[in-house]
């Protein structure tokens, strides 16, 4: 399957178009090549999604600073049940579309919640904050590998430490490049709309890691290690072995439903 969008009817409503483009767009993992999709490609899919909305996907469009960390869904199951401590109030993914080129999806946080540092192996991944602001932090390989002498650790450089606010621009990594590696810390409550190409596959080797960041002071590398410019813009990356325990959560998405193409 080639790269490439052909011109198509206009889909009836924004999600919808996203899923008919990212069809078009992305081939199967067992026809893609190793490298990113092209720019173009990339740059389609991120414009549309810029003009989503939290109408859009079902989410309501109000000032979602509700201390019980549901006011955001449609839904009339928690109403009334009173305030609920931080770390009883989960994150809720949100199920669009998924198969074995891509997936969409919403993830939606309350306040000072957290997504820990973990990484997206082979994949492409455009992230559009909906509502809301978070914390972004990421990184990326430093190659070739350069490993910390004293325990099992490697080299990365960092790629984003600020702040995003919706609205704001589609933020785009890829395999190699980025900020491959991030973990989000809500600010505020908000969502987060995902394209993953292509999406997490045990088998196919796309294994989610989790890792912990050390200054890059706090370790000494195997070698004589020297990174250009300022030493905080690099940390030292380990991977956690233990099970993370995230407060995560499968929500209802009450968006408009895709509907498949057929091939």
């Amino acid at each position: 399957m080639a790269w490439g969008v052909s011109p198509r009817r206009q889909p009836s409503f924004p999600v919808q178009a996203l899923y008919e483009l990212c069809k078009r767009s992305f081939p199967s993992p067992s026809a893609a090549s190793s490298s990113p999709p092209p720019a173009d490609v990339v740059r389609s899919i991120s414009s549309l999604m810029d003009t989503i909305t939290p109408a859009d996907v079902g989410l309501r469009d109000y000032n979602l600073e509700d201390d019980r960390g549901h006011g955001f869904f449609d839904s009339n199951l928690l109403k009334g049940s009173g305030r609920l401590p931080r770390w009883a109030r989960p994150i809720k993914y949100l199920h669009i579309y998924s198969c074995d080129a891509f997936s969409i999806g919403i993830f939606c946080l309350p306040t000072s919640s957290v997504i820990p540092l973990h990484d997206h192996p082979g994949m492409t991944v455009l992230s559009k904050i909906l509502y809301g602001s978070m914390h972004v932090k990421s990184y990326d390989w430093i190659e070739p590998t350069v490993l910390a002498s004293s325990q099992p650790a490697r080299l990365a450089k960092l790629h984003t430490d600020d702040v995003r606010t919706a609205p704001c621009p589609t933020s785009i990594l890829y395999p190699q490049s980025g900020g491959n590696l991030h973990c989000f810390t809500s600010v505020s409550s908000c969502a987060v709309l995902d394209v993953l190409a292509p999406p997490y596959n045990d088998d196919a080797g796309r294994i989610c890691t989790y890792f912990h960041d050390y200054p890059f002071s706090s370790l000494s590398a195997a070698g004589r290690t020297k990174v250009a410019g300022n030493p905080d813009n690099y940390a030292w990356l380990e991977a956690i072995n233990t099970p993370v325990n995230i407060n995560m959560h499968t929500g209802m998405y009450t968006g408009p439903t895709v509907q498949e193409l057929q091939t």
